[in-house]
C-alpha cells in the first residue's frame, strides 16, 4: 500500500545535530527551537485541514473510477495489448500453470517473441473488440506499449517480460480504489509499469491507488519440487491444498477474485496464496467481506474460468468445475446455472467477437480487459 511518510535521521542524524550544536551553541539552540516551535505549528495547522477536509461520500463527485461487481452497465474499461509479447521463460510457476504437451513449446521459445503473424493477428481481433466497446459507448483505455524482451534482474531472479495483454490479472477495481495485485510469475514482475500513465490520470481524477505488497518472488516463494505429472496428480494436490506458490510471503492475482458489491470471493490457486488472501481481507475491511471458495479444478489459476457471478443472485458455474461451497450461494436464494457447454443461458444478450488468436495468448474476454467504471451502486447481495 502506498504511504507517505515523514523520514527522520537515526543515530548518524542525531550526532550531527549533537556536533553543530556544540559549534554554535546558543545561537544554534535558539534557531532549533524557533524552526521547531514554527514547524509544530504548521503541523497542527496541516492535521486540522486534513480533519477538515474528508470525503463527505465514498466516491468522489469527478472520480472516473467506480466499479462494485461484475454486470453493471459499463462504462470505461481498460483493454489490454498483445503488442510486443514474449513467451515466458520456462521457470517452475510457469510449468506448474501450464500442461505437458505445451512444455517443449515454453522450452524452446521461452523468453522469445511470439511469432509476428500470429500476434498481428491478435491485434487486430483486440482492435475490433475495442471498436465493438466503443460503439456501445464505452470508453476503451489501452495500456502503453512495453519491449517485453527486455532481460532483467533483481537480487533473486533474472527473467524476461511477457506482455500487458491481461489486465484482469493485475487491476483489481473495488469501488473508486484501483489495486495493484502482486503477481506471482517472474516474467510479470514489471507489468505494472505498461499501467502506471493511465493509473495516474485515475488517481488525479479521485481515485485512490493501492500497490500490494511486491513480491521478492526468491526461490522460496516456489515449491522447487513441485510434482507435475499428470491431471490426476494435480488433483490429488489440489485436494490437500498443496500448489507451487508457498506462504513465503503475499501474491496474489486480480483474477482469482469476483466482486458482488459488499462480498468479494477468492480461491486459492498456483498464482494466490493464503498471505495474499489475508492481506486483500485485511484491507478491504470492514465495508468488504472476504469469502474463500474452492473447486474440484486440477490446476486452479483465474477463478473466472471457473465461477462468475453475471448478475444480482445469480452464478454461472462451470459444471466440469463444482464448487464446494455451492450451499452458501443457494441459501442466500442465488440462483446457480450449469450450462452446457457452450449454450448461454436465456436473458443474457451477447455480442459476438472474434480473438482466436488472442485467446491463444492466455485470456478470453474477461481476462483482456479491467472494467474501470460501472453505472451502479454499492450494495449487499448476501443478506
Amino acid at each position: 500500500m502506498l504511504r507517505v511518510r515523514c523520514l527522520r535521521g537515526g543515530s548518524r542524524g542525531a550526532e550531527a545535530a549533537h556536533y553543530i550544536g556544540s559549534r554554535l551553541r546558543g545561537v544554534f539552540t535558539g534557531w532549533v527551537q524557533r524552526t521547531f516551535q514554527s514547524t509544530q505549528a504548521a503541523t497542527a495547522s496541516q492535521n486540522t485541514c486534513a480533519a477538515n477536509d474528508k470525503a463527505t461520500s465514498p466516491v468522489p463527485k469527478d472520480c472516473l473510477v467506480c466499479s462494485y461487481n461484475e454486470w453493471d452497465p459499463l462504462e470505461e474499461v481498460i483493454v489490454g495489448r498483445a503488442e510486443n509479447a514474449c513467451v515466458p521463460p520456462f521457470s517452475v510457476e510457469v510449468k506448474a500453470n501450464t500442461y505437458e504437451k505445451y512444455w517443449g513449446f515454453y522450452q524452446k521459445f521461452g523468453g522469445q517473441s511470439f511469432p509476428k503473424d500470429h500476434l498481428k493477428k491478435a491485434i487486430a481481433e483486440i482492435e475490433e473488440m475495442c471498436n465493438i466497446l466503443k460503439g456501445e459507448g464505452v470508453i476503451v483505455k489501452r495500456p502503453d506499449p512495453i519491449d517485453w524482451s527486455v532481460k532483467y534482474k533483481t537480487p533473486d531472479f533474472e527473467s524476461t517480460g511477457m506482455y500487458a495483454a491481461m489486465p484482469r490479472d493485475i487491476l483489481l477495481v473495488v469501488g473508486n480504489e484501483i489495486i495493484e495485485a502482486p503477481m506471482a510469475w517472474r516474467a510479470r514482475f514489471f507489468e505494472y509499469r505498461a499501467y502506471r500513465r493511465l493509473i495516474k490520470d485515475y488517481f488525479n481524477s479521485g481515485a485512490k491507488w493501492t500497490t500490494a505488497p511486491k513480491p521478492t518472488m526468491a526461490d522460496e516463494l516456489y515449491d522447487q519440487s513441485y510434482p507435475i505429472h499428470s491431471v490426476e496428480d494435480r488433483h490429488k494436490l489440489a485436494a490437500q491444498g498443496k500448489f507451487v506458490t508457498t506462504e513465503f510471503e503475499p501474491c496474489f492475482d486480480a483474477a482469482d477474485f469476483i466482486r458482488a458489491g459488499r462480498d468479494i470471493f477468492v480461491q486459492r490457486s498456483q498464482v494466490t496464496n493464503y498471505m495474499g488472501i489475508e492481506w486483500m481481507r485485511r484491507h478491504l475491511a470492514p465495508d468488504y467481506r472476504v469469502h474463500i471458495i474452492s473447486f474440484k479444478d486440477p490446476n486452479p489459476m483465474h477463478i473466472d474460468a471457473t465461477f462468475n457471478i453475471i448478475g444480482p443472485g445469480l452464478v454461472l458455474s462451470n459444471p466440469d468445475r463444482p464448487c464446494h461451497q455451492i450451499e452458501l450461494f443457494k441459501k442466500a436464494g442465488w440462483t446457480v446455472i450449469q450450462p452446457p457447454v457452450p449454450l448461454i443461458p436465456d436473458g443474457i444478450s451477447t455480442i459476438k467477437v472474434n480473438i482466436r488468436h488472442a485467446n491463444s495468448l492466455g485470456g478470453g474476454f474477461h481476462c483482456w480487459t479491467c472494467d474501470i467504471r460501472r453505472r451502479g451502486t454499492l450494495q449487499s447481495y448476501l443478506d
